[in-house]
């Protein structure tokens, strides 16, 4: 194989794995956030909230 045909498939790799990452994080990132999350990230905003209003 030639310097530049090794390019060539390594370009190739490389542009495979982008799309299959790609892929696997906006599935991930369009899943709902589970319930524990949403609930805590509540109780946070909400003790931002106490402390603001203490200052």
């Amino acid at each position: 194989m030639s310097k530049l045909e090794h390019n060539h498939q390594a370009r190739l790799t490389a542009d495979q794995i982008d799309r299959n990452l790609k892929r696997a994080f906006q599935e991930l990132a369009t899943e709902p956030l589970p319930d524990r999350f949403t609930v805590l990230l509540d109780q946070l905003r909400k003790a931002d909230l106490q402390k603001k209003d203490m200052q």
